[in-house]
Order: structure tokens, then sequence, then C-alpha cells
């Protein structure tokens, strides 16, 4: 299995793969508006204006028309690509292909500061909501680009759920079940003869759901992203 490089400096044209908990490993998503509005501020932040076209799961209007504008400023879509993605209770899983060096950066301390703002009015609370600066891992191999993402897939069946039918996972969108323009699945895809073929790539691996455990314990053992 190849190392995991745990990133202080980001490049460009690469994958990394993103992660992060909740302090004290707290449920950071109590229900469906927490986990829409997440994954609302990533939504807008990765298209643009004109591509911002469908309705899909996440689009709510829990955020702000301010917000939206904000995310957009940022000026992300093109440079960044999220390929894969697995939102838990209290934590989180995003694969992204980066085309400029500084847009992981901006799109993670936009959207972790929008959402712990948001959530601690919600919920009443005041503090740090995530366990320190997220962690971020460089996916140095094209290999594992598609065996890291079955690995975020797979999340779901810790807490006793199908991760096919998950509605916090980019596993529908693969098997083009659900639309979600703003998740770009294609560059794994690519790498098979169709969906179904990754459908059984991830299914193969249930048995050794051991081994991926271990893997997470490592990433959460990981030193912290400077960014």
């Amino acid at each position: 299995m190849p190392s995991l490089n745990v990133v202080k400096e980001f490049g460009e044209n690469e994958m990394y793969h993103v992660y992060n908990r909740g302090v004290e490993k707290r449920i950071i998503f109590t229900d469906k508006r927490d986990y829409a509005v997440f994954l609302s501020f990533l939504k807008y932040a990765l298209l643009a204006d004109e591509e911002n076209k469908q309705e899909d799961i996440v689009d709510v209007q829990q955020i702000s028309d301010a917000q939206r504008f904000n995310l957009r400023r940022l000026g992300l879509s093109g440079k960044l690509d999220l390929v894969s993605y697995c939102l838990m209770p209290n934590h989180f899983h995003l694969l992204f292909f980066q085309h400029d060096p500084d847009a992981i950066t901006k799109l993670m301390r936009s959207v972790a500061t929008g959402y712990s703002i948001y959530f601690n009015k919600r919920h009443n609370r005041t503090g740090s909501l995530f366990q320190g600066v997220y962690k971020a891992s460089r996916i140095n191999s094209d290999a594992y680009w598609a065996h890291i993402t079955r690995y975020i897939h797979l999340n779901p069946l810790d807490i006793g759920k199908d991760y096919q039918t998950y509605d916090y996972s980019s596993f529908p969108v693969y098997m083009g079940v659900r639309q979600q323009e703003w998740v770009k699945p294609d560059i794994v895809l690519g790498g098979f003869r169709s969906p179904k073929a990754y459908k059984k790539f991830v299914e193969s691996y249930i048995p050794y759901r051991k081994e991926l455990k271990e893997i997470k314990g490592m990433l959460a053992n990981s030193r912290d992203v400077q960014g």
C-alpha cells in the first residue's frame, strides 16, 4: 500500500485526501440540515454562477445570498475538482484534484470557518468545532486514486448504513443515480469499463474492512496541515 504523506504545502495538478473530525470526536452533523449546509458551502465554492443550474439534495437554501457570494468570490471553479466525498456524523472525507496550488487552502479556510459559525449559532455553543486544522495527504500514485475513493465510500458501513444509498456520499453520483455537477468522478471512473465495474471494485474490498479501519486510525494520528 502506498504511503500517505501529510503535506504542509500543496502543489498543482495533484490529488489530495482532506479530512477532519469534530473536536473530542464530537458530532458535527446532527441532522439533514447540518449535512446540507456543509455540502452547500462546497457546492457554491466549486461552481461558477452559470454552472449552478441543477437543484440537488443539498440545495435547500440554508446558506444566505451573502455567503454564496463570498464562496463564489473565491474563484475556485476550474481550479479545484471534488472527486469524491463522504460526511459522517463526527468527521468528513474529501478527495480533491487540485489545479491551482492555493485552491484547497482557500476552500477549506472558508468552509471550516463558515460552517463552524453556522453550527455554533444553530446549536447554541461556543469554541472550536473541529479537531485542529484539517489534515491532508497527497495521493501520489495513480493506482491509489481509485482505492482511496472506495475507502471513502465504504465509511457508512461503520455506522450501519448502506453505502450505496447513503445521502451524504458521492457513491450514488458514481453510479449515475444522483446528479451533482459539482462532483467530478470521471477522473476515477475513467479507469473502469463502466460504473458497474467500479461498483464491483468497491464491493470486493468489503471483506477487508479491518485493514481499512487501520488506515483510518493512521490518518487520524497524522500531523495537521499548516493551511
